[in-house]
């Protein structure tokens, strides 16, 4: 597939297709990025929640599944200071749900952890040295950033905002990925925490294009071919595709998730902060409807989702996180190698005319 209108991404990473397979903390596995990179993209691992013998075990699969290059995604996050009278007022208002399920309330709070990238995690990257790290709120501090760099890998981070993706550019950033409102999971935004500064794909894709000099990757709500030549009409020079992975049988998720995405409706997503105390896209379950989406109670992050546990255990439909982008309805129960191989034909017959 030489015909691509910008092949920046294909050459700057070493790869066939300009697909990447959306890292998905708690879905994506090592057979799925295996399998993403075998078809021609650029499979990516999350190790947000993941210890570091877990992010070992994971590369070392990767790289015996595959000779070709991967990426491995970080969250960059300040861990929050204790806050006890906000933990508690969290956990008074799921009260009611703690009674109703016959769980114990006065059982001390499990901890919900996602890790930030340390100087630790920076070790398995030297001693594995992947050929794309990315990273999900802003980067690491320079002198870790550098030590990444020292490994030879090239540099990703999401931009949620123009101002975002400048800022990406201008600290070292290989290529960006452009965040738009529609996307599933976490927000990237890291400049602001204001959430009605955000900007769906559409608008934000050809306006990061414009503002920086690195190759743009579009990300939120593509779903299927005409999603990717969309992005490339955009000025974008690659795709990453995040939950139509999550319909094949790689994706490592509940039950009840993989019901939800089956059966709700295209309407029936919202951004939410009760699972981790940070903004994220998901479909719609019981706690998001009554209690709302947003709460101002919720726990910094990645706190938040400590109280929820013990529900979970008894309903996890309920309580459970269900991520997914607006397009979730468009996705297909086929394989990760035929997804990302099915993306990247169907969309350059399209630019093409075809």
């Amino acid at each position: 597939m030489s015909q691509w209108p910008d092949t920046r991404i294909l050459d700057l990473f070493g790869i066939e297709l300009p697909i990447i397979q959306g890292p998905m903390a708690g879905a994506t596995n090592a057979s799925m990025v295996i399998a993403a990179c075998n078809a021609g993209g650029l499979g990516s691992m999350p190790a947000a929640m993941l210890s570091l013998d877990q992010l070992r075990e994971a590369l070392r699969n990767i790289r015996q599944g595959t000779s070709k290059p991967f990426n491995v995604n970080f969250f960059c996050h300040q861990p929050p200071a204790p806050d006890e009278q906000r933990a508690r007022d969290w956990k008074d208002l799921l009260e009611p749900y703690y009674r109703e399920l016959g769980v114990d309330f006065d059982a001390p709070t499990p901890v919900s952890n996602r890790a930030p990238f340390d100087a630790a995690a920076c070790e398995v990257l030297e001693e594995f040295k992947p050929e794309v790290v990315s990273f999900h709120f802003g980067l690491p501090e320079k002198a870790l950033l550098e030590r990444v760099k020292a490994t030879g890998a090239k540099i990703l981070s999401s931009a949620t905002t123009v101002d975002e993706a400048v800022w990406l550019e201008q600290n070292g950033c290989d290529a960006i990925i452009a965040m738009g409102y529609e996307a599933g999971g976490h927000r990237g935004m890291f400049l602001s925490d204001d959430l009605s500064s955000q900007v769906g794909t559409f608008a934000l894709v050809p306006q990061v294009v414009d503002a920086v000099n690195v190759p743009v990757i579009a990300a939120g709500a593509i779903a299927d071919a005409r999603g990717v030549a969309a992005a490339f009409m955009l000025g974008a020079s690659a795709a990453q595709v995040g939950t139509a992975y999550l319909f094949t049988p790689e994706a490592k998720i509940s039950a009840s998730h993989h019901k939800a995405l089956r059966t709700a409706k295209e309407s029936e997503t919202a951004i939410t902060n009760l699972f981790t105390g940070r903004p994220a896209r998901g479909i719609l379950n019981r706690v998001m409807r009554e209690v709302g989406p947003m709460s101002a109670k919720a726990p910094a992050f990645p706190l938040a989702g400590g109280a929820l546990m013990p529900l979970r255990a008894k309903a996890e439909a309920e309580f459970s996180n269900l991520w997914a982008g607006q397009a979730f309805t468009l996705g297909r129960d086929i394989g990760t190698a035929e997804l990302t191989r099915q993306l990247a034909e169907g969309a350059l017959a399209k630019l093409a005319g075809r």
